[in-house]
């Protein structure tokens, strides 16, 4: 692969191309494809590498704005208003309650990065199309490799372009614009774009031969990369186009698993997938990675996983120096309790009480450093203890209040009540909170300041146990419950003591029961927060149906897909607003 960390060279070589990108990309009703002396910018091999790593930045950009609309309109992440905080005047409450418009910003920023990182694929597809291979010492072979990766990554943002949105334009060409159509397509032409390039270029991709090689191709898309992703292709195909393809899922998945695409095998710590030096996981099938010495920290950005711990988390992580910037409480678990002390009765939701379920979960261990690069444990609650320069035992407090805080499952005004007593004020909603509600979480370490390995994980899109899991929900869905139950074991194992898989495991190794909403929880556990919620509950039939903590189901399903953004539309007169909006 190309050295993708020299960012700088890379976006002056694309300064005056931005301009362009954005004008093909976001104004489509406009032809503003001007002549650029593209060749002038190549002096050496590596500026036209950089053309080719310039889209892969990009489309990593666009990861947080995925993230936030698919986990907070969803039923285990939540933004509620704390102490006057996070209020905004409605914002996030709209995209919790589904009330959102077109006029909302995180539509226009994902439709934007969106087509931007298609816009740069196809300058690059066509830039090395042309370029002279004996000038800059390119074999056609490498070239060739360019070509499919970017198309690859090109197909990356269509499938999340299609699941957010569906009825979106048409636009393969930088250079050519009666090749890319003005206004929206149906879903069918994207689908069968996505899956025809797709099938085409998984043989033309690199292989990962065998096991502890996982750091030559981490940041490659390989043939099982593309296989992954045209298998989340047939997973949704009936949400996206009307026909089930789950038969063509698990043959995809299944050939994956038995190394017809490459060797891969599940990790035997849940967390290994996120560590600092995830480059080397087997389980990681693709990542992308992180810009060490930069500013390109996606997976630690404040829309994806910064800001999941409390404003003064500095004290306990030991991070306060850190490059990523001061800690929020954008995000937090969805409660499991009310304010009397009772579980929520709901189906969807209680994302804390779902782990519960089964006992002895290493994940449910409190988020602590251990030092070197290592830390255990997913979420934060409770008192956070932590030493401070004097040698005394603290309590991290609230920002701007008077009180310790006491993380708990339960959102209300709980300010500095004892941890055994509820609020008076029983009401429980997305303003009503304060900085003790919700549990945090830590997906990807926050390691401190003095630990070599802080902030260098990439960011892993794509794991096997997705594989795994899309196999046991094909087989579930086909009547197959035991070999369902069998693939989604042996990466649960993981998770559990040895002396407590009899009762954790499904049957029949275990006693647990699997169901197709014991599956849909199962999502929920082992992809916590990975950008994937809002698609899972879309395909089950959940997400505007559905009831979850202060969230009533829609009056239609018309909000299973987003709305076409007011700029967008203002821009280009030929699309036309998704119906209901």
């Amino acid at each position: 692969m190309i050295d993708i960390m020299e960012k700088n060279i890379i976006k002056s070589l694309c300064i005056v191309l931005g301009i362009m990108f954005l004008s093909a990309c976001t104004n489509l009703d406009e032809t503003i494809y001007d002549q650029v002396e593209s060749n002038n910018f190549y002096n050496t091999r590596k500026d036209v590498e950089r053309v080719v790593a310039r889209p892969f930045e990009h489309c990593y950009h666009m990861l947080q704005f995925r993230h936030f609309l698919q986990e907070l309109p969803s039923d285990q992440i939540i933004s509620p208003s704390r102490d006057g905080w996070w209020d905004d005047g409605g914002r996030w409450r709209r995209y919790h309650y589904h009330t959102w418009t077109a006029e909302d910003d995180y539509f226009e920023f994902l439709w934007n990065s969106g087509f931007e990182g298609i816009g740069q694929c196809n300058f690059g597809i066509e830039e090395l199309e042309k370029i002279d291979k004996a000038k800059f010492n390119f074999t056609q072979e490498e070239i060739d490799g360019y070509i499919a990766s970017l198309r690859v990554l090109r197909a990356f943002c269509y499938l999340s372009l299609l699941d957010g949105f569906r009825n979106i334009p048409y636009v393969v060409s930088f250079e050519d614009q009666t090749k890319n159509t003005e206004g929206q397509v149906e879903p069918q032409v994207i689908f069968n774009f996505i899956e025809t390039e797709l099938s085409t270029l998984i043989p033309k991709l690199p292989k990962k031969e065998a096991l502890g090689t996982s750091s030559e191709f981490l940041s490659k898309w390989t043939q099982a990369g593309a296989a992954a992703l045209l298998a989340r292709l047939y997973l949704n195909a009936e949400v996206y186009v009307g026909s089930e393809r789950y038969t063509d899922c698990a043959k995809l998945c299944q050939d994956i698993l038995d190394g017809v695409y490459g060797t891969y095998e599940v990790a035997n710590r849940w967390d290994a997938a996120f560590d600092w030096d995830n480059n080397t996981c087997d389980e990681v099938i693709f990542a992308f990675p992180n810009y060490p010495g930069g500013n390109e920290y996606w997976n630690y950005h404040a829309n994806t996983y910064w800001w999941t711990v409390p404003a003064n988390a500095h004290l306990y992580l030991k991070d306060q120096k850190c490059k990523a910037g001061g800690h929020n409480t954008k995000y937090a678990a969805a409660p499991s309790y009310d304010l009397t002390g009772k579980l929520y009765t709901d189906e969807l939701g209680m994302p804390i009480q779902k782990f519960r379920k089964y006992p002895g979960d290493e994940r449910m261990k409190l988020y602590k450093n251990l030092g070197n690069g290592k830390r255990e444990g997913l979420f934060l609650y409770g008192y956070l203890e932590y030493t401070d320069d004097n040698g005394k035992v603290k309590k991290v407090r609230a920002p701007e209040r008077d009180y310790d805080l006491y993380i708990r499952d339960a959102v209300g005004d709980f300010q500095n009540l004892d941890p055994e007593l509820w609020p008076s004020n029983k009401t429980s909603s997305m303003t009503t909170g304060d900085h003790n509600s919700g549990w945090h979480y830590v997906k990807y370490p926050m390691y401190s300041d003095d630990d070599p390995h802080q902030l260098e994980a990439a960011y892993a899109e794509i794991r096997l146990p997705e594989i795994i899991y899309m196999l046991a929900e094909c087989k579930l869905r086909s009547g197959n419950t035991p070999d369902a139950a069998a693939l989604l074991n042996s990466v649960r194992r993981r998770n559990y003591p040895v002396e407590n898989l009899s009762e954790v495991l499904y049957e029949p190794e275990g006693s647990a029961k699997l169901d197709m909403q014991e599956m849909l929880d199962e999502w929920g556990r082992e992809f916590f927060a990975e950008t994937r919620r809002r698609t899972d509950l879309v395909r089950y039939g959940k997400f505007s149906s559905g009831k979850w903590w202060d969230k009533t189901p829609d009056v239609d399903n018309h909000t299973d897909i987003f709305p076409i953004p007011f700029k967008a539309l203002q821009a280009n007169p030929h699309l036309v607003q998704n119906k209901g909006y």
